[in-house]
């Protein structure tokens, strides 16, 4: 468990880190990134903290990255790459900072170092793991093998180390379905998330075997509040995430992954949007899109938000908590992730 008191001790006797406007102030250019979600008030709270990250990840050589469901504080104020599961996994391997501070949770932080081996990869809380992640193992890999035999295994990135090591391929939610066509078999198995195999199927043409795992953010959205939201507003449009119930992606305009949502808004620039995902992801996309009127049903992920701007800058700070992967476990998990990225990078050429 985190010793809260013991780092707040810690910091405070080596970084000036009361509510400051000077500091609020001095950064902003920052603000103006996120001042429709964040208030003076609470940006001065944050200021100092974002001022002594950001002076620190340079002199450690560090390079943070984010995940679009991380706080604005966060995603606008220090991170330097910022994107979706996918995104994030091709950045880290692009990476030339000899140190990656990963502003997500743990499988995330696993996924940057068994692509980055050599590279000191922290993770600012390791209590910040994934419902969908924990709803896997590798014997329960071993026995879909069994069920299914000679069917190629297709995890999700949202995976232990140890999952992805028992896989032929990861994919993300912005992928899986360009996997799946990709792959040379009929039966293909799908791990965890049975709600995103579910969308898929809908599209492939492949027949699709799951396991029953799910995302307890977006498990949460049900198809009848779809339906009220629309009622009320007949202008809004609905954005889902595939990780909801075929039931709620019925009802929504757009289906895509966090990336997807972002290229459909700048594509169609709906006057309202709904975004059925971790409500962050609109407060995090509000400035790129001033002239859209975000509605979010607020599901957070509380996972997500156990990574703060005090225990980023308390990584930096002690080095740690550091990640690490076995090599016997890396190394079938790189190939499986590093298969993923490939196949992505040969079908956007196509």
């Amino acid at each position: 468990m985190f010793e809260t008191r013991i780092m707040r001790e810690e910091l405070a006797r080596h970084y000036d880190l009361a509510p400051s406007v000077e500091a609020a102030e001095r950064q902003a250019d920052l603000f103006a990134r996120m001042d429709k979600v964040l208030s003076p008030v609470d940006w001065a709270m944050h200021a100092p903290y974002v001022e002594a990250i950001n002076k620190l990840k340079r002199e450690r050589g560090a390079v943070i990255l984010a995940h679009n469901y991380m706080t604005p504080e966060i995603y606008h104020g220090v991170a330097d790459v910022v994107g979706d599961s996918l995104q994030l996994a091709i950045e880290a391997t692009r990476v030339e900072a000899p140190v990656i501070v990963q502003c997500g949770v743990h499988f995330m932080a696993e996924t940057s170092k068994i692509l980055n081996p050599a590279k000191t990869v922290l993770m600012p809380d390791m209590e910040a793991g994934c419902s969908l992640a924990e709803s896997i193992t590798a014997e329960g890999i071993a026995e879909m093998r069994a069920k299914y035999p000679g069917a190629p295994v297709v995890s999700y990135v949202n995976t232990t180390a140890e999952v992805k090591a028992a896989s032929d391929i990861c994919c993300t939610s912005s992928n899986a379905l360009q996997i799946i066509e990709a792959l040379d078999a009929e039966t293909i198995i799908m791990t965890p998330d049975q709600h995103l195999a579910r969308n898929v199927a809908k599209a492939s043409s492949k027949r699709i075997v799951w396991w029953e795992g799910s995302c307890i953010v977006h498990e949460q959205y049900t198809a009848e509040e779809m339906r009220a939201y629309r009622e009320a507003d007949p202008e809004v449009k609905i954005i889902a995430h595939p990780e909801c119930t075929t039931e709620v992606t019925a009802e929504a305009d757009f289906t895509g992954s966090t990336s997807g949502i972002i290229d459909w808004i700048d594509r169609e620039r709906p006057k309202k949007a709904l975004l059925v995902t971790e409500c962050s992801m609109a407060s995090n996309i509000t400035d790129a899109f001033p002239d859209v009127t975000f509605q979010k049903p607020c599901n957070m992920c509380p996972y997500m938000k156990m990574i703060s701007l005090e225990k980023v800058l308390w990584s930096l700070h002690t080095m740690s908590p550091e990640v690490v992967v076995p090599e016997e476990v890396a190394i079938p998990a790189r190939r499986a992730v590093e298969r993923m990225i490939e196949l992505s990078r040969s079908l956007a050429k196509a």
